[in-house]
Protein backbone atom coordinates (compact mmCIF):
# COMPACT_ATOMS: atom_id res chain seq x y z
CA UNK A 1 0.00 0.00 0.00
CA UNK A 2 1.17 3.64 -0.56
CA UNK A 3 2.71 5.68 2.59
CA UNK A 4 -0.37 7.73 3.29
CA UNK A 5 1.85 10.48 5.38
CA UNK A 6 4.26 10.69 2.15
CA UNK A 7 0.74 11.07 -0.13
CA UNK A 8 -0.35 14.03 1.96
CA UNK A 9 3.19 15.45 2.45
CA UNK A 10 3.49 15.78 -1.51
CA UNK A 11 -0.14 16.88 -1.71
CA UNK A 12 0.67 19.78 0.60
CA UNK A 13 3.94 20.37 -1.40
CA UNK A 14 1.97 20.38 -4.75
CA UNK A 15 -0.15 22.77 -3.22
CA UNK A 16 2.24 24.99 -1.90
CA UNK A 17 4.17 24.95 -5.33
CA UNK A 18 1.25 25.68 -7.29
CA UNK A 19 -0.14 28.63 -5.20
CA UNK A 20 3.19 30.60 -5.82
CA UNK A 21 3.08 29.52 -9.42
CA UNK A 22 -0.25 31.43 -9.55
CA UNK A 23 2.11 34.56 -9.34
CA UNK A 24 4.21 33.05 -12.79
CA UNK A 25 0.50 32.98 -14.15
CA UNK A 26 -0.39 36.65 -13.66
CA UNK A 27 3.51 37.10 -14.85
CA UNK A 28 2.80 35.70 -18.08
CA UNK A 29 -0.62 37.56 -18.16
CA UNK A 30 0.87 40.62 -17.89
CA UNK A 31 3.42 40.40 -19.93
CA UNK A 32 1.46 38.99 -23.04
CA UNK A 33 -2.17 40.72 -22.66
CA UNK A 34 -0.48 43.42 -24.77
CA UNK A 35 0.30 41.52 -27.74
CA UNK A 36 -2.95 41.56 -29.37
CA UNK A 37 -4.16 45.11 -27.59
CA UNK A 38 -1.20 46.55 -29.40
CA UNK A 39 -2.37 47.30 -33.00
CA UNK A 40 -5.62 48.82 -31.22
CA UNK A 41 -3.67 50.87 -28.73
CA UNK A 42 -1.36 52.30 -32.05
CA UNK A 43 -5.31 53.53 -33.05
CA UNK A 44 -6.44 54.79 -30.26
CA UNK A 45 -3.66 56.88 -28.51
CA UNK A 46 -2.09 57.50 -32.34
CA UNK A 47 1.60 55.88 -31.25
CA UNK A 48 4.40 55.37 -33.58
CA UNK A 49 7.33 53.17 -32.94
CA UNK A 50 9.11 54.78 -30.49
CA UNK A 51 5.72 54.82 -28.32
CA UNK A 52 4.48 51.63 -29.18
CA UNK A 53 8.14 50.48 -27.67
CA UNK A 54 7.17 52.26 -24.61
CA UNK A 55 3.67 50.82 -24.58
CA UNK A 56 5.27 47.43 -24.46
CA UNK A 57 8.66 48.29 -22.09
CA UNK A 58 6.38 50.38 -19.30
CA UNK A 59 5.41 47.25 -17.63
CA UNK A 60 9.02 45.72 -18.09
CA UNK A 61 10.82 48.89 -16.04
CA UNK A 62 8.09 48.95 -13.03
CA UNK A 63 9.27 44.97 -12.54
CA UNK A 64 12.80 46.75 -11.90
CA UNK A 65 11.35 48.87 -9.58
CA UNK A 66 9.36 45.68 -8.00
CA UNK A 67 12.33 43.25 -8.27
CA UNK A 68 14.38 45.59 -6.52
CA UNK A 69 12.02 46.47 -3.85
CA UNK A 70 10.74 42.71 -3.44
CA UNK A 71 14.37 41.14 -2.88
CA UNK A 72 14.73 43.81 0.71
CA UNK A 73 11.48 43.50 2.08
CA UNK A 74 10.85 39.95 1.92
CA UNK A 75 14.22 39.11 3.94
CA UNK A 76 12.45 41.42 6.63
CA UNK A 77 8.73 40.26 6.19
CA UNK A 78 8.94 37.28 4.63
CA UNK A 79 7.74 35.79 1.35
CA UNK A 80 4.09 34.77 2.06
CA UNK A 81 3.21 38.51 3.67
CA UNK A 82 4.95 40.23 0.26
CA UNK A 83 2.80 37.83 -2.02
CA UNK A 84 0.03 39.22 -0.71
CA UNK A 85 0.42 43.42 -1.25
CA UNK A 86 1.62 41.68 -4.30
CA UNK A 87 -1.13 39.96 -5.75
CA UNK A 88 -3.33 43.09 -4.28
CA UNK A 89 -1.40 45.04 -6.47
CA UNK A 90 -2.43 42.67 -9.73
CA UNK A 91 -5.95 42.98 -9.13
CA UNK A 92 -6.02 47.28 -9.09
CA UNK A 93 -3.37 47.75 -11.65
CA UNK A 94 -5.25 45.62 -13.92
CA UNK A 95 -8.43 47.56 -13.65
CA UNK A 96 -6.72 50.75 -13.57
CA UNK A 97 -4.61 50.15 -17.20
CA UNK A 98 -8.03 49.22 -18.56
CA UNK A 99 -9.85 52.21 -17.52
CA UNK A 100 -6.61 54.44 -18.31
CA UNK A 101 -8.48 57.83 -19.78
CA UNK A 102 -4.98 59.20 -21.44
CA UNK A 103 -1.57 57.42 -22.24
CA UNK A 104 0.23 58.79 -19.76
CA UNK A 105 -2.14 57.15 -17.31
CA UNK A 106 -1.94 54.00 -19.39
CA UNK A 107 2.04 54.05 -18.95
CA UNK A 108 1.72 54.84 -15.25
CA UNK A 109 -0.78 51.90 -14.82
CA UNK A 110 1.63 49.42 -16.70
CA UNK A 111 4.64 50.43 -14.98
CA UNK A 112 2.87 50.00 -11.69
CA UNK A 113 1.66 46.71 -12.96
CA UNK A 114 4.99 45.65 -13.42
CA UNK A 115 6.39 46.57 -9.99
CA UNK A 116 3.76 43.22 -9.09
CA UNK A 117 5.43 41.49 -11.98
CA UNK A 118 9.05 41.90 -10.82
CA UNK A 119 8.09 41.42 -7.07
CA UNK A 120 6.38 37.95 -8.13
CA UNK A 121 9.50 37.14 -10.28
CA UNK A 122 11.68 36.88 -7.49
CA UNK A 123 9.22 36.31 -4.80
CA UNK A 124 7.32 33.07 -6.38
CA UNK A 125 10.39 31.17 -7.55
CA UNK A 126 12.26 31.66 -4.01
CA UNK A 127 8.85 30.69 -2.47
CA UNK A 128 9.11 27.48 -4.77
CA UNK A 129 12.54 26.46 -4.00
CA UNK A 130 12.29 26.65 -0.16
CA UNK A 131 9.11 24.21 0.28
CA UNK A 132 10.05 21.84 -2.25
CA UNK A 133 12.48 18.84 -1.40
CA UNK A 134 15.75 18.55 -3.25
CA UNK A 135 14.29 15.20 -5.57
CA UNK A 136 11.25 17.18 -6.70
CA UNK A 137 12.38 20.52 -6.69
CA UNK A 138 13.49 20.96 -10.47
CA UNK A 139 10.09 19.50 -11.45
CA UNK A 140 8.55 22.58 -8.84
CA UNK A 141 10.47 25.32 -10.15
CA UNK A 142 9.37 24.08 -13.68
CA UNK A 143 5.71 24.94 -12.67
CA UNK A 144 6.27 28.36 -12.08
CA UNK A 145 7.61 28.08 -15.58
CA UNK A 146 4.46 26.10 -16.66
CA UNK A 147 2.44 28.76 -15.32
CA UNK A 148 3.94 31.89 -16.98
CA UNK A 149 3.47 29.88 -20.01
CA UNK A 150 -0.41 29.20 -19.30
CA UNK A 151 -0.54 32.52 -18.19
CA UNK A 152 0.40 33.87 -21.47
CA UNK A 153 -1.94 31.50 -23.64
CA UNK A 154 -4.60 32.47 -22.05
CA UNK A 155 -4.19 36.01 -22.55
CA UNK A 156 -3.56 35.24 -26.55
CA UNK A 157 -6.96 33.40 -26.08
CA UNK A 158 -8.74 36.66 -24.57
CA UNK A 159 -6.93 38.84 -27.36
CA UNK A 160 -8.15 36.68 -30.06
CA UNK A 161 -11.68 36.74 -28.57
CA UNK A 162 -12.06 40.38 -27.79
CA UNK A 163 -10.53 41.09 -31.06
CA UNK A 164 -13.45 42.59 -32.94
CA UNK A 165 -15.67 43.48 -29.99
CA UNK A 166 -15.41 47.58 -30.71
CA UNK A 167 -12.97 50.08 -30.24
CA UNK A 168 -12.95 49.82 -26.37
CA UNK A 169 -11.73 46.18 -26.92
CA UNK A 170 -8.12 46.64 -25.64
CA UNK A 171 -9.69 47.98 -22.14
CA UNK A 172 -11.43 44.53 -21.39
CA UNK A 173 -8.14 42.90 -22.18
CA UNK A 174 -6.27 43.85 -19.90
CA UNK A 175 -9.40 44.33 -17.02
CA UNK A 176 -9.92 40.79 -17.59
CA UNK A 177 -6.54 40.26 -15.02
CA UNK A 178 -8.64 41.33 -12.04
CA UNK A 179 -10.24 37.88 -11.99
CA UNK A 180 -7.08 35.67 -11.76
CA UNK A 181 -5.71 38.10 -9.83
CA UNK A 182 -8.39 37.51 -6.97
CA UNK A 183 -7.75 33.39 -6.82
CA UNK A 184 -4.11 34.41 -6.53
CA UNK A 185 -4.29 36.52 -3.46
CA UNK A 186 -7.24 34.29 -2.05
CA UNK A 187 -4.95 31.00 -2.25
CA UNK A 188 -2.20 32.78 -0.39
CA UNK A 189 -4.39 33.75 2.65
CA UNK A 190 -3.89 29.72 3.02
CA UNK A 191 0.25 29.54 2.30
CA UNK A 192 2.16 29.20 5.14
CA UNK A 193 5.80 31.17 5.73
CA UNK A 194 8.86 28.82 4.19
CA UNK A 195 10.56 27.46 6.23
CA UNK A 196 13.98 28.74 5.83
CA UNK A 197 12.61 32.52 6.95
CA UNK A 198 11.09 31.12 9.82
CA UNK A 199 14.19 29.84 11.01
CA UNK A 200 16.04 32.89 10.01
CA UNK A 201 13.79 34.79 12.40
CA UNK A 202 14.05 32.32 15.11
CA UNK A 203 11.15 30.49 15.12
CA UNK A 204 12.39 27.18 14.73
CA UNK A 205 9.78 25.38 16.30
CA UNK A 206 7.50 26.40 13.19
CA UNK A 207 9.87 25.71 10.69
CA UNK A 208 10.59 22.46 11.98
CA UNK A 209 6.70 21.53 11.80
CA UNK A 210 6.95 22.87 8.27
CA UNK A 211 9.72 20.84 7.52
CA UNK A 212 8.10 17.50 8.64
CA UNK A 213 4.66 18.69 6.86
CA UNK A 214 7.01 18.43 3.34
CA UNK A 215 8.68 15.55 4.06
CA UNK A 216 9.29 12.88 6.76
CA UNK A 217 10.07 13.59 10.15
CA UNK A 218 13.86 12.28 9.87
CA UNK A 219 14.42 14.44 6.85
CA UNK A 220 12.94 17.08 8.32
CA UNK A 221 15.76 17.27 11.18
CA UNK A 222 18.45 16.56 9.11
CA UNK A 223 17.15 19.39 7.18
CA UNK A 224 16.47 21.83 9.61
CA UNK A 225 20.12 21.29 10.82
CA UNK A 226 21.58 21.76 7.35
CA UNK A 227 19.20 25.66 7.71
CA UNK A 228 20.62 26.10 10.86
CA UNK A 229 24.35 25.58 10.10
CA UNK A 230 23.71 27.63 6.76
CA UNK A 231 22.49 30.35 8.71
CA UNK A 232 24.74 30.60 11.24
CA UNK A 233 28.09 30.26 8.56
CA UNK A 234 28.64 34.51 8.97
CA UNK A 235 27.75 36.95 11.86
CA UNK A 236 25.91 38.77 9.46
CA UNK A 237 23.99 38.75 6.14
CA UNK A 238 26.38 41.63 4.59
CA UNK A 239 29.01 39.49 5.74
CA UNK A 240 27.74 36.68 3.64
CA UNK A 241 27.34 38.86 0.52
CA UNK A 242 31.10 40.17 0.86
CA UNK A 243 32.33 37.15 0.57
CA UNK A 244 34.11 35.92 -2.62
CA UNK A 245 32.26 32.94 -3.41
CA UNK A 246 28.33 35.03 -3.14
CA UNK A 247 30.47 37.45 -5.65
CA UNK A 248 31.24 34.18 -8.42
CA UNK A 249 27.76 33.36 -8.38
CA UNK A 250 26.36 36.25 -8.62
CA UNK A 251 28.66 37.56 -11.75
CA UNK A 252 27.23 34.06 -13.52
CA UNK A 253 23.82 34.73 -13.08
CA UNK A 254 24.29 38.19 -13.99
CA UNK A 255 25.52 37.12 -17.58
CA UNK A 256 22.82 34.28 -17.81
CA UNK A 257 19.89 37.16 -17.18
CA UNK A 258 21.40 39.60 -19.82
CA UNK A 259 21.98 36.37 -22.14
CA UNK A 260 18.05 34.76 -21.23
CA UNK A 261 16.58 38.25 -22.71
CA UNK A 262 19.14 39.29 -25.29
CA UNK A 263 18.43 36.05 -26.72
CA UNK A 264 15.10 37.07 -27.98
CA UNK A 265 12.18 34.75 -26.47
CA UNK A 266 10.25 38.49 -25.52
CA UNK A 267 10.84 39.93 -29.22
CA UNK A 268 8.50 36.33 -29.98
CA UNK A 269 6.21 36.49 -27.00
CA UNK A 270 5.43 40.53 -27.48
CA UNK A 271 6.08 41.03 -31.17
CA UNK A 272 4.95 38.02 -32.73
CA UNK A 273 2.00 39.67 -34.62
CA UNK A 274 3.99 42.69 -35.61
CA UNK A 275 6.97 40.17 -37.25
CA UNK A 276 4.15 37.80 -39.01
CA UNK A 277 2.50 41.46 -40.54
CA UNK A 278 5.81 42.56 -41.78
CA UNK A 279 5.59 39.04 -43.74
CA UNK A 280 1.96 39.87 -45.35
CA UNK A 281 -0.20 38.12 -42.67
CA UNK A 282 -3.42 39.66 -41.75
CA UNK A 283 -3.71 40.95 -38.38
CA UNK A 284 -6.48 37.71 -37.70
CA UNK A 285 -4.12 35.74 -39.06
CA UNK A 286 -1.22 37.06 -37.14
CA UNK A 287 -3.15 37.04 -33.77
CA UNK A 288 -4.86 33.77 -34.29
CA UNK A 289 -0.65 32.65 -34.66
CA UNK A 290 -0.61 33.33 -31.36
CA UNK A 291 -2.32 30.51 -30.35
CA UNK A 292 -0.13 28.44 -31.99
CA UNK A 293 2.64 29.99 -30.33
CA UNK A 294 1.14 29.83 -26.72
CA UNK A 295 0.11 26.39 -27.24
CA UNK A 296 3.73 25.03 -28.36
CA UNK A 297 4.88 27.28 -25.38
CA UNK A 298 2.74 25.43 -22.92
CA UNK A 299 3.30 22.20 -24.40
CA UNK A 300 7.15 21.93 -24.36
CA UNK A 301 7.25 23.33 -20.68
CA UNK A 302 5.32 19.89 -19.54
CA UNK A 303 8.41 18.05 -21.33
CA UNK A 304 10.53 19.85 -18.53
CA UNK A 305 8.90 18.12 -15.86
CA UNK A 306 9.91 15.07 -17.21
CA UNK A 307 13.41 15.78 -17.97
CA UNK A 308 14.63 18.72 -15.67
CA UNK A 309 15.56 16.28 -12.21
CA UNK A 310 16.30 13.43 -14.74
CA UNK A 311 18.95 15.05 -17.22
CA UNK A 312 19.64 18.12 -14.97
CA UNK A 313 19.81 21.81 -15.26
CA UNK A 314 22.76 22.26 -16.91
CA UNK A 315 22.74 20.01 -20.21
CA UNK A 316 18.92 21.57 -20.95
CA UNK A 317 20.39 24.75 -21.02
CA UNK A 318 23.06 24.13 -23.95
CA UNK A 319 20.53 22.20 -25.55
CA UNK A 320 17.79 24.56 -25.71
CA UNK A 321 19.95 27.31 -26.44
CA UNK A 322 21.67 25.34 -29.45
CA UNK A 323 17.93 24.30 -30.57
CA UNK A 324 17.32 28.35 -30.64
CA UNK A 325 20.37 29.29 -32.40
CA UNK A 326 18.88 26.60 -34.72
CA UNK A 327 15.97 27.80 -35.64
CA UNK A 328 17.07 31.85 -35.38
CA UNK A 329 19.53 30.28 -38.36
CA UNK A 330 16.63 29.13 -40.09
CA UNK A 331 15.23 32.96 -40.17
CA UNK A 332 18.22 34.41 -41.13
CA UNK A 333 18.28 32.03 -44.16
CA UNK A 334 14.26 32.77 -44.99
CA UNK A 335 15.70 35.70 -45.49
CA UNK A 336 18.66 35.75 -47.62
CA UNK A 337 16.28 33.19 -49.73
CA UNK A 338 13.65 35.53 -50.19
CA UNK A 339 11.03 33.54 -48.41
CA UNK A 340 10.47 35.64 -45.37
CA UNK A 341 6.96 36.41 -46.62
CA UNK A 342 5.93 32.92 -47.06
CA UNK A 343 3.44 31.08 -44.46
CA UNK A 344 6.56 28.65 -43.27
CA UNK A 345 8.18 31.55 -41.05
CA UNK A 346 5.92 30.13 -38.30
CA UNK A 347 7.55 27.01 -38.24
CA UNK A 348 10.89 28.14 -37.10
CA UNK A 349 9.30 30.62 -35.00
CA UNK A 350 7.40 27.48 -33.12
CA UNK A 351 10.89 25.52 -33.32
CA UNK A 352 12.56 28.68 -31.13
CA UNK A 353 9.66 28.73 -28.80
CA UNK A 354 10.04 24.98 -28.16
CA UNK A 355 13.69 24.69 -27.00
CA UNK A 356 12.81 27.92 -24.88
CA UNK A 357 9.68 26.69 -23.20
CA UNK A 358 11.34 22.85 -22.46
CA UNK A 359 15.09 24.08 -21.47
CA UNK A 360 15.91 27.63 -21.05
CA UNK A 361 12.25 29.24 -19.38
CA UNK A 362 12.02 26.07 -16.25
CA UNK A 363 15.82 26.12 -16.30
CA UNK A 364 16.71 29.61 -15.52
CA UNK A 365 13.83 30.01 -12.96
CA UNK A 366 14.82 27.34 -11.44
CA UNK A 367 18.47 27.80 -10.89
CA UNK A 368 18.52 31.26 -9.70
CA UNK A 369 16.44 30.53 -6.66
CA UNK A 370 18.71 27.42 -6.17
CA UNK A 371 22.43 28.96 -6.03
CA UNK A 372 22.36 31.50 -3.58
CA UNK A 373 22.95 30.90 0.21
CA UNK A 374 20.11 30.52 2.41
CA UNK A 375 21.02 33.73 4.16
CA UNK A 376 21.17 36.21 1.14
CA UNK A 377 18.90 34.56 -0.81
CA UNK A 378 16.18 37.22 -0.89
CA UNK A 379 18.79 40.44 -1.74
CA UNK A 380 20.87 38.28 -3.74
CA UNK A 381 18.13 37.43 -5.69
CA UNK A 382 17.42 40.30 -7.02
CA UNK A 383 20.73 40.94 -9.20
CA UNK A 384 19.61 38.39 -11.92
CA UNK A 385 16.05 39.17 -11.58
CA UNK A 386 16.54 42.98 -11.81
CA UNK A 387 19.19 42.00 -14.51
CA UNK A 388 16.84 39.88 -16.68
CA UNK A 389 14.20 42.69 -16.54
CA UNK A 390 16.61 45.70 -16.95
CA UNK A 391 17.85 43.84 -20.12
CA UNK A 392 13.99 42.67 -20.73
CA UNK A 393 12.90 46.15 -20.81
CA UNK A 394 15.80 47.56 -23.36
CA UNK A 395 15.15 44.77 -25.71
CA UNK A 396 11.29 45.45 -25.57
CA UNK A 397 11.50 48.65 -26.05
CA UNK A 398 14.11 49.33 -29.17
CA UNK A 399 12.97 46.10 -31.17
CA UNK A 400 10.06 48.07 -33.04
CA UNK A 401 13.20 50.47 -34.45
CA UNK A 402 15.93 47.81 -34.45
CA UNK A 403 13.45 45.55 -36.24
CA UNK A 404 12.04 48.70 -38.72
CA UNK A 405 15.24 50.24 -39.55
CA UNK A 406 18.30 48.47 -38.87
CA UNK A 407 16.55 45.72 -40.90
CA UNK A 408 15.41 41.82 -40.96
CA UNK A 409 18.66 41.00 -41.43
CA UNK A 410 20.57 41.98 -38.55
CA UNK A 411 18.33 41.88 -35.88
CA UNK A 412 18.02 38.30 -36.18
CA UNK A 413 21.79 37.63 -36.59
CA UNK A 414 22.09 39.60 -33.46
CA UNK A 415 19.76 36.95 -31.51
CA UNK A 416 21.07 34.08 -33.26
CA UNK A 417 24.72 35.23 -31.96
CA UNK A 418 23.12 35.72 -28.31
CA UNK A 419 21.83 32.31 -28.42
CA UNK A 420 24.88 30.78 -29.72
CA UNK A 421 26.91 32.57 -26.65
CA UNK A 422 24.45 31.40 -24.24
CA UNK A 423 25.08 27.73 -25.00
CA UNK A 424 29.20 28.73 -24.97
CA UNK A 425 28.69 30.23 -21.31
CA UNK A 426 26.53 27.62 -20.02
CA UNK A 427 29.15 25.04 -20.83
CA UNK A 428 31.45 26.76 -19.85
CA UNK A 429 30.73 28.04 -16.20
CA UNK A 430 27.44 26.65 -15.19
CA UNK A 431 27.58 23.81 -12.45
CA UNK A 432 25.26 21.24 -12.14
CA UNK A 433 22.54 21.33 -9.56
CA UNK A 434 20.58 18.31 -9.53
CA UNK A 435 19.12 16.43 -6.60
CA UNK A 436 21.34 18.73 -3.95
CA UNK A 437 19.61 20.01 -1.60
CA UNK A 438 19.93 24.03 -1.14
CA UNK A 439 22.93 23.63 1.16
CA UNK A 440 25.28 21.41 -0.45
CA UNK A 441 24.66 23.83 -3.38
CA UNK A 442 26.06 26.35 -1.02
CA UNK A 443 28.64 24.47 0.22
CA UNK A 444 30.00 23.54 -3.75
CA UNK A 445 30.37 27.66 -4.37
CA UNK A 446 32.65 27.77 -1.20
CA UNK A 447 34.99 24.83 -2.08
CA UNK A 448 37.93 24.34 -4.03
CA UNK A 449 36.33 22.83 -7.06
CA UNK A 450 33.86 25.79 -7.67
CA UNK A 451 37.58 28.21 -7.38
CA UNK A 452 39.46 25.95 -10.21
CA UNK A 453 36.32 25.59 -12.30
CA UNK A 454 36.24 29.44 -12.54
CA UNK A 455 39.61 30.05 -13.02
CA UNK A 456 41.07 27.58 -15.50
Amino acid sequence: MPDTKTSNNMLYVVFLGATAALGGMMFGFDLAIIVGAGSFLVQHFSLGDLGLGWAYSSLLFGCVVGSLAAGRLTDHYGRQRILLFVALLFVITSVATGLAPTFAIFVAARFAGGVAVGGVSVLSPMYIAEVSPPQIRGRMGATYQLSITVGIFISYCINYWLRNHGPGNWRWMFISGALPSVLFFLTLVWAPETPRFLFKIGRKRDGLALLARIMNPEEAAIEAAEIEASLGASSSAQEAVDLRPIRRVLIISFVLAVLIQVSGINTIIDYAPLVLESAGWKIDAALFSTFLIGGVNVAFTLISFWTIDRYGRRPLYIVGSLGMTGALLLVILMLAMGRFESGILLLPIALFTAFFASCIGPVFWTLVPEIFPNKVRGRAMVVPVVTQWVTNAIVVLLFPLAFNRAGKLATFAFLTCMSLLQALFTWRFLPETKGKTLEEIEDFWNSNQAISQLRS
